[in-house]
């Protein structure tokens, strides 16, 4: 295997765990920045009043995202296996 292959996988790893993690971060950082500007309005400094949004949010994306990342991570485990493949014969 060569160093070209190699750089290739791994970019491939690191693009595919961008896109996997991407709604769940997204959506944590506009809920967490709505709810900052939202305490820092009405003065209220609970540290719960951010997490608590945060996680019911993140929560219904993973779940409405669930089938998208199931199949990008399964097209991912097959071009990975077709490379295993092609490094053996």
């Amino acid at each position: 295997m060569e160093s070209t292959e190699i750089v290739s996988i791994g970019r491939d790893l690191l693009i595919t765990t961008l896109w996997l993690v991407g709604p769940a971060v997204l959506c944590s950082i506009l809920v967490g920045v709505t709810v900052s500007v939202l305490q820092t309005i009405t003065s209220v400094q609970d540290q719960t009043l951010s997490f608590a949004p945060r996680i019911v949010s993140v929560g219904l994306i993973m779940l409405i995202a669930l089938p998208w990342m199931v199949q990008m991570s399964s097209s991912f485990t097959i071009r990975m296996m077709s490379r295993m493949l092609q490094v053996t014969q």
